[in-house]
C-alpha cells in the first residue's frame, strides 16, 4: 500500500532530521560550531512531531488495510 511507504519514509526522514540536529547540538558543546541552540530546540520538536503524524498515518492505514481484508472474507 502506498500510504505505508509514504510514511515509512516520512519518519526516516524524520529521524535523520532529528540526527542530524542532536549532531549540531552535540557539536556546540564542544564548542566546535556556532549552533543556534533555540533552532535546533524547534528543529528536534519539528522533527518529533513529523515522526508521530507519519506513524499515525502508517497506524491508520495499516487499520484500514485489516477493514478491507476483514470485508472480503
Amino acid at each position: 500500500m502506498q500510504a505505508l511507504a509514504i510514511a515509512a519514509a516520512g519518519m526516516s526522514a524524520a529521524a535523520n532530521r532529528l540526527d542530524a540536529s542532536a549532531q549540531r547540538t552535540a557539536a556546540w558543546e564542544a564548542r566546535e560550531t556556532d549552533t543556534d541552540l533555540a533552532k535546533e530546540a524547534v528543529e528536534q520538536i519539528s522533527a518529533k512531531t513529523d515522526y508521530k503524524a507519519n506513524a499515525m498515518v502508517a497506524k491508520t492505514a495499516d487499520q484500514m488495510t485489516g477493514a478491507l481484508l476483514d470485508m472480503k472474507v
